[in-house]
């Protein structure tokens, strides 16, 4: 859904740029080429894991661009009788009024809805699930939220939607717990039998070789726990925006105003040469073949491939720069 309206002259002046020989575009990129991403992770401190990511940001003073805050929040939930004990993770996507100002609040919501599904139907999916969830077995686990606010729309939401999400889980640490399991402590019988007396004085709590635990506690340790098991794994996506015989990325507002459809692909990589189609979906109006189809899937993992690898490598970057920080305040207090 383009969140734009523009002329019939706009559109028709648009689309011949794009399908000139070169290609122009308004911004004076390639037809393939990303706009700048910025990225940091870590920006809330009482989260479990955060990222603020925006595409397009004026470098000189910060306008501009889609912009998007990803945050994630762990608490401890009871496994139900039929439900996972492996834990659950739950996505929600929320749009600032002012990014959408043009927007209803009932076309609003749906446009949250709609990018909520999108998004949960995806990241939940239990080939993605990480194995540190579990905190005891048929009884507690992690529930994993994961939220994300859209302050501002310049174009390419989905994409950026599924980064921000990524670099938040890459960002995320779960909490090391330690299981319990009490024993009532043994009694021996007083020579009268009217009064209990206590073999011992030792706690009923045992934390050490525990075989039936019944609660946990969070052991004091100096770092802020463990990072998800398969963080590598969260998937990227790419959409591929649509005109006549050519195909196109990152669009802005007005580019995706003058397509009639879009191909959304989201990959995941259980190693950085193996990817995985984990989900799609066709955005727009317009039908295509099977062979089209194909096709733009192909392409739609090349393209992948090369994001993948790129933003790694930013989320890489990110680990050192926020370890570096660290350390000189470590420093600083001794």
């Amino acid at each position: 859904m383009a969140s734009t309206s523009i002329s019939k002259a706009e559109k028709s002046y648009i689309q011949a740029g794009l399908l000139a020989n070169p290609p122009r575009r308004a911004d004076g990129r390639s037809l393939h080429d990303f706009r700048v991403i910025s990225l940091e992770t870590g920006f809330a401190p009482l989260s479990n894991g955060s990222a603020h990511l925006s595409i397009g940001r004026n470098p000189h003073n910060g306008s501009g661009g889609t912009d998007i805050m990803a945050s994630v929040k762990l608490e401890v939930e009871s496994v139900e009788d039929d439900a996972s004990d492996r834990g659950r993770i739950v996505c929600n996507v929320s749009c600032s009024p002012s990014a959408y100002p043009h927007l209803t609040s009932g076309a609003l919501d749906d446009l949250q809805y709609d990018l909520t599904t999108v998004l949960h139907q995806t990241l939940s999916h239990p080939s993605l699930h990480p194995k540190n969830l579990s905190i005891i077995p048929r009884k507690k686990s992690w529930l994993l939220n994961l939220d994300l606010l859209v302050t501002a729309d310049a174009g390419n939401i989905y994409d950026a939607l599924f980064m921000a999400a990524r670099a938040a889980l890459w960002d995320t640490k779960v909490p090391r717990t330690r299981s319990v399991e009490y024993k009532s402590p043994k009694s021996l019988s007083s020579a009268s039998g009217d009064m209990d007396v206590d073999q011992d004085t030792t706690s009923g709590f045992d934390t050490r070789n525990v075989a039936h635990a019944t609660d946990f506690e969070l052991p004091d340790y100096w770092d802020e726990g463990e990072i998800l098991e398969g963080r590598e794994r969260w998937p990227v996506a790419i959409t591929l925006n649509l005109v006549k015989t050519i195909h196109f990325l990152d669009a802005t507002l007005q580019e995706e105003a003058s397509c009639a459809s879009r191909l959304l692909v989201v990959h995941s990589y259980e190693s950085p040469t193996s990817p995985t189609v984990q989900s799609m979906r066709m955005l727009g109006s317009e039908e295509l073949s099977i062979l089209n189809l194909k096709n733009l899937i192909k392409e739609a993992e090349s393209y992948t491939n090369d994001m993948f690898s790129s933003f790694t490598a930013k989320l890489e970057d990110e680990d050192f720069r926020r370890n570096q920080k660290a350390r000189e305040r470590f420093g600083k207090r001794r």
